[in-house]
């Protein structure tokens, strides 16, 4: 409800879930927007940043571990906005209602009336229920969800800041090993984040158009949001290397079959779990090593010998490189701020959802949507993305193309 009379008290920021690119642009602009609105009315009199998320600000029995930003130069803001990874540190924690029940403690402790959280599904949940919590103990609170995810999971999101640029990373690696798998053929697998959308593995699409010639990988692409068959897989790898003499493969570390199940849980042996019992796919090169194992015990060459396979899992390489995307850098920026300003218009809490203007060229808006629309919620690759079993549209390559920005443009003899 926008126009809600406005709270005096401190501001608090923080970073959550897996670093990105430009997650420290979203950070920054919390800040500028804080600064030129709650703290110019006087509603605000500092801006603290959490280190290390939510675990910042319950640490130390409620002191917790607070950065100062009220002050900072902007020419330094600048440069933190410029850095990869998150500034402020990050957290996996997922908190449970006890847990949010301490962060609100720590609130009231250090008077925060308005609290940003940049992060993905969970974070979007935290803010969620610390929210709720507030309103139940009549402690007032404003909660903002920053977006953010390599993944590009968020619901009624048409993209999430970090994704752009993650995506620039996948298409450039592709275009090089597509050049490196030329050179010295073989079949090549890539490993990609991406345990239940397949958004980051589809962007490896766009490495067919550096060259622009029809040989060019990745030559399959497989995603969560299509069941994986390992014999039609094998059937697939062994028709293009039958063609080509070789094979460049794109795959989701959570690629799934029929059911449901993981391939990674059914084919790696003995395999580790994080603290939430997922298995680690992105982690290790498990997956990779296993599929790998498998086309070479399925498929021979004309001397009857397997085929040279290697496997690449690209694991946390894709999430903070620094060659980020404009469009990602500028978009991360602006939702900071857009957070910050609907804070400073009354509202009472709210995550800022990135939306695609109609029309070309292309142009994005940002609004204000209800925290319960994406919190702990997941957005999947619509099927008018995907394009039969092992490969992307033309309209998941029109999506996607303006985000990542200008690509090198190679030549081949």
């Amino acid at each position: 409800m926008a126009g809600a009379k406005l709270l005096t008290g401190n501001a608090v920021v923080g970073q959550s879930g897996g670093p990105t690119a430009v997650i420290n642009q979203s950070l920054v602009g919390v800040v500028e927007g804080v600064r030129s609105g709650l703290m110019a009315t006087g509603n605000v009199q500092k801006i603290f940043g959490m280190r290390h998320g939510v675990n910042g600000l319950t640490r130390n029995e409620g002191r917790g571990d607070l950065v100062d930003l009220s002050e900072v130069p902007q020419d330094r803001l600048e440069r933190i906005a410029n850095t990869p990874s998150a500034a402020l540190g990050s957290s996996r924690d997922k908190p449970d209602k006890d847990y949010c029940a301490k962060i609100l403690k720590a609130c009231e402790q250090h008077n925060i009336r308005y609290f940003f959280y940049a992060g993905g599904n969970d974070s979007s949940d935290t803010c969620r229920i610390v929210n709720e919590l507030a309103r139940a103990s009549d402690y007032e609170l404003r909660c903002f969800h920053v977006p953010k995810t390599v993944d590009n999971d968020l619901p009624v999101n048409d993209h999430t800041p970090g994704f752009p640029s993650a995506a620039r990373f996948v298409a450039t690696a592709f275009a090089a090993d597509n050049l490196d798998n030329r050179s010295l053929p073989g079949i090549k697998i890539n490993v990609i984040m991406g345990r239940h959308a397949g958004f980051l593995t589809a962007a490896s699409a766009l490495a067919r158009t550096v060259c622009n010639r029809d040989d060019d990988g990745p030559h399959l692409i497989y995603v969560p949001e299509v069941a994986f068959d390992t014999d039609q897989f094998i059937a697939d790898v062994e028709k293009v290397y039958a063609k080509l003499g070789r094979c460049q493969i794109a795959v989701s570390e959570g690629i799934q079959d029929a059911k449901g199940e993981a391939i990674g849980a059914k084919l790696i042996k003995n395999a580790q779990t994080d603290s939430h019992g997922n298995v680690q796919l992105s982690g290790s090169g498990a997956l990779g090593d296993q599929l790998s194992d498998l086309i070479k015990s399925k498929i021979k060459g004309k001397d009857g010998k397997p085929p040279r396979v290697r496997a690449d899992t690209f694991g946390y390489l894709q999430r903070c490189w620094p060659d980020a995307s404009v469009v990602d850098k500028q978009e991360a920026r602006e939702a900071g701020r857009v957070a910050a300003r609907a804070a400073a218009a009354g509202e009472l809490d709210g995550s800022i959802a990135l939306i695609r203007a109609p029309g070309t060229p292309y142009r994005c808006e940002f609004k204000r949507i209800e925290l319960t629309d994406v919190a702990a919620k997941t957005k999947h690759m619509p099927k008018e993305f995907l394009k039969g079993t092992n490969d992307v549209s033309q309209a998941f390559i029109d999506y996607v193309k303006p985000l990542v920005g200008a690509l090198p443009v190679f030549e081949r003899l």
